[in-house]
């Protein structure tokens, strides 16, 4: 079955992966999950019944994704964060993200030192504790920033785990926060804030619009001068990462009204993303899975009470400055699950008018959530 090993034949595979994994998505039970998680578990089925190569028998096809694929697709997602458009989410959002991001740091920091898990994960402990600071700042953009820069997504097994984990413990605070207001207000009296502008740009959810030629060929010498760039200026930079470079030069390009009107980008990193994610399901071989024991359970139990110390935190200055407990629900599920699980809170809240600054702080939990697990992994 020599041609398992073919790059063309793998990379056909990995698109079809992609494409059921999207599509899978979309439905009831798939939305639980979401489509990066489901296309992990597809490739990892395949990888372990031979029929892509894993992580014992990787080709040059996985190096070239991991190497060049996987940042270029940050830096296309971080193409949407506008920060002039910020302010317009009003001080109250912006005021209490910040106080989540501070949160989150002061949470993964305390749990780190009540649960020591380094003693469990070893090294490995330091990077995990970035990677989640940042994926609860600003999102999974942030986690893969940080994973790549330490090499942590050839660790197929352990990076899979570590991607579970945050999905249960983000669904379960997705559940807490559905019912805190109601909760806290019994206990604390709340306030509701006046109502926030709604007329906003629609720009802000590139998302929701196509690609056109103009634009792809911009955004592909884009995304490969500012790759080549960046590695040019980490070798004069040796004590920045890399990746904390290209990230920089996304968000200053993001900033400028050209790149701003250029349309896809989006879509572009997200399958980057994608396929960058069929890769660390490859990597997941089953017959490292029994090692993960002892370490799934010290994953779970530091993710656990970092998330529950940012509440706690979150809560007790958030609720000192500012009382509106559905705000800050809001604020803190943007933090944890990133805007889309914030969007739906403030549906059920029936907070229309805090839908669309959702989506302008979790572009600002992009932007912050490197920078912040970066500074994690340094300090620990």
């Amino acid at each position: 079955m020599n041609f398992i090993h073919d790059p063309v034949y793998v990379l056909v595979i990995l698109c079809l992966v992609i494409v059921l994994g999207v599509y899978a998505s979309k439905n009831k039970f798939g939305k639980k999950f979401g489509a990066a998680l489901i296309i992990i578990l597809l490739a990892a089925v395949l990888a372990n019944l031979k029929l892509i190569p894993s992580a014992s028998n990787s080709i040059d096809l996985y190096t070239i994704i991991f190497k060049y694929v996987a940042p270029i697709s940050i830096f296309y997602l971080l193409l949407n964060v506008n920060l002039t458009s910020i302010k317009q989410a009003g001080f109250p959002m912006v005021g209490l993200f910040l106080i989540g991001s501070l949160a989150t740091t002061l949470g993964i920091l305390l749990s780190w030192f009540i649960l020591s898990p380094e003693k469990v994960l070893g090294e490995d402990g330091k990077v995990i504790a970035g990677m989640l600071t940042g994926t609860y700042t600003g999102g999974s953009l942030n986690f893969n920033a940080v994973a790549l820069e330490y090499g942590f997504q050839e660790k197929g097994i352990l990076y899979a785990g570590t991607i579970a984990v945050d999905n249960v413990v983000t669904a379960l605070w997705i559940i807490a926060t559905l019912a805190l207001p109601a909760f806290i207000n019994r206990i604390w009296k709340g306030t509701k804030a006046s109502k926030v502008k709604t007329d906003l740009l629609n720009e802000t959810r590139q998302e929701a619009t196509g690609i056109d030629l103009i634009s792809l060929v911009w955004l592909t010498f884009l995304g490969i001068t500012a790759y080549y760039v960046s590695d040019i200026l980490s070798d004069f930079l040796t004590q920045v990462p890399s990746i904390l470079i290209l990230s920089t030069i996304g968000i200053g390009l993001a900033q400028t009204k050209f790149v701003s009107k250029l349309k896809g980008s989006h879509h572009l990193g997200l399958y980057l993303v994608y396929l960058f994610c069929t890769v660390i399901g490859a990597y997941c071989e089953l017959n490292a899975v029994s090692k993960l024991k002892e370490i799934g359970i010290i994953l779970f139990q530091f993710t656990g009470l970092a998330v529950l110390l940012h509440g706690l935190i979150v809560i007790l200055i958030g609720g000192y400055f500012y009382r509106d407990w559905e705000m800050i629900s809001i604020v803190s599920q943007a933090n944890i699950g990133g805007a889309p699980t914030a969007i739906a809170l403030a549906e059920t809240f029936d907070r229309k008018e805090l839908i669309l600054p959702s989506i302008l702080v979790g572009t600002l939990g992009n932007a912050l959530g490197s920078y912040l697990g970066f500074f994690v992994v340094y300090i620990l």
